[in-house]
């Protein structure tokens, strides 16, 4: 591919050499683990964790004279994920055999996609910097199967072999270089999992592996051809991903203007010291000696049946981000962050059922996340259900409580768990709207403070003491409309 094939970076995203300004491309080989709960070739259970060695078919092992037989589910996955990213459905498509040795791989070779991928070009859209949107073109979807794990550290001179993991499927989704700074790459790899989410596709866990990504870094001038790119393997943070391609990219333009050149290579990164080092050197298609898998016929898939998966897919985030903004009246900002996840969204949409929509999006976006963050608590952990927030929303309606009280009974509601109404009887927390007892505040506030009666005529912008030192004198209670209204009367202002 030449410097004309793709766009050029915006000003802004060139780096700094100390002999002239760099342009970073970068390209992602996203792995995501197919949602199944069998393995690729075998029935083998799919599942996360167990025992070592306890999900392991004859053909997971490679025992002699044992063939793989494709789970038809798995290839719904793919195209049903095809279909997510606007991408072509190959109907005829095959696997092939990618020799390698490692010790978690018994067959010495991995049943992959090459030549004839199940899924052709697509593309998505991100919006990195929340302006205009970028498209990012995605060169191919694959199936293949996963390899096992070794362990390393249980002895000092042994190693450990898990199968579990071999014969999973996953879905290797490759971009074009079309990434131009960390930000947009980690921008692309969170709108991939958003879509697999919402498509029930992959669960998008990446603590536990189920998606992963190996990022493709290199530099040039701009303008210029692409320069020699280095692979960093297995990233599964966001935030990694960006130290990575930051780092890299630094390494890159250091050793090129030192009058080196780039090796292509394979490297991992190393979060604790923030850097990328050698892993092995790159290899190349022709090392792998990929041929067509003789235990498998040709995948061939039927129009009528891509159709009705077509017709099965769920809203997808760009379209319920529309959504969201015309039927809610949220902001872009706030509906792209609750569309970009399916368990957020139905959240928010729970709460804002019959309710208004950006008060609701308010208290899910600021008040629950923030909450949830820094409790490092995950959204299906709250303590505060959907309906028991749109509860309290109800309650701030009725005037029950105010705005205020609101957030006391919110605090109360992450720490016990109870229903907002249970803790304003409890604590005694409705809200005051007898007339009498707020006028009965302020004829006192006005008695012990003759002086400032006079100067609030004078200048208005006191009136906001006189608020707060209603509230206050009501124990935060009072319905501060109601207060306004009093204030302005007897206050002559």
């Amino acid at each position: 591919m030449t410097a004309l094939d793709v766009r050029s970076a915006r000003p802004d995203q060139l780096v700094s050499g100390d002999k002239g300004k760099w342009e970073i491309i970068v390209g992602l080989e996203v792995h995501a683990q197919v949602t199944s709960q069998a393995k690729l070739f075998s029935g083998a259970s799919a599942a996360y964790g167990g025992d070592p060695n306890a999900h392991v078919s004859l053909v997971d092992a490679a025992m002699p004279g044992m063939l793989p037989v494709i789970n038809k589910f798995c290839v719904e996955q793919a195209v049903r994920t095809g279909l997510g990213l606007n991408a072509k459905i190959n109907t005829k498509s095959r696997f092939d055999r990618k020799n390698y040795f490692y010790p978690d791989l018994p067959q010495g070779y991995q049943i992959s996609q090459f030549k004839d991928p199940i899924v052709g070009e697509g593309e998505i859209e991100i919006e990195p910097d929340g302006d205009d949107p970028v498209t990012i073109r995605i060169e191919r979807l694959h199936l293949e199967q996963d390899a096992g794990k070794s362990i390393h550290d249980l002895s000092p001179s042994e190693t450990f072999v898990d199968l579990n993991r071999a014969g999973v499927a996953l879905m290797e989704i490759v971009s074009r270089p079309d990434m131009r700074s960390s930000k947009e790459a980690a921008a692309y790899f969170n709108k991939l999992r958003a879509i697999v989410r919402a498509l029930g596709t992959c669960d998008g866990n990446m603590e536990e592996g189920s998606m992963r990504a190996d990022v493709n870094v290199s530099v040039r001038r701009p303008g210029e051809e692409f320069g020699t790119r280095c692979e960093i393997k297995n990233v599964n943070s966001t935030r990694f991903m960006q130290q990575a391609i930051e780092y890299e990219a630094r390494r890159q333009i250091e050793i090129i203007e030192g009058g080196g050149k780039i090796d292509q290579e394979t490297r991992l990164f190393d979060p604790d010291k923030g850097e990328t080092r050698t892993m092995r050197s790159k290899e190349d298609a022709h090392d792998y000696r990929y041929f067509p898998d003789p235990d498998l016929l040709p995948l061939v898939i039927e129009q009528a049946w891509i159709d009705q998966i077509k017709a099965s897919l769920p809203e997808l985030p760009d379209a319920k981000k529309k959504r969201f903004v015309s039927e809610y009246g949220l902001t872009a900002y706030d509906a792209g962050v609750l569309a970009g996840d399916s368990e957020a969204s139905a959240y928010f949409e729970t709460v804002a059922k019959g309710r208004d929509g950006k008060l609701a999006a308010n208290w899910v976006t600021q008040e629950l996340f923030g909450a949830l963050n820094k409790g490092g608590l995950e959204l299906s952990a709250s303590p505060v259900k959907a309906e028991a927030l749109g509860a309290l929303l109800d309650l701030m309606k009725d005037g029950t409580i105010n705005g205020k009280i609101a957030k006391d009974v919110f605090a109360k509601m992450l720490e016990t768990g109870d229903a907002p109404g249970a803790i304003v009887e409890r604590e005694g927390l409705k809200q005051v709207t007898d007339t009498g007892a707020i006028e009965k505040a302020i004829d006192e506030l006005m008695a012990a403070n003759a002086d400032k009666v006079a100067d609030v005529q004078k200048n208005p912008k006191a009136f906001g003491w006189w608020v707060g030192q209603t509230m206050k004198a009501t124990g935060g209670k009072a319905n501060p409309a109601v207060v306004n209204d009093i204030l302005k009367k007897k206050l002559g202002v």
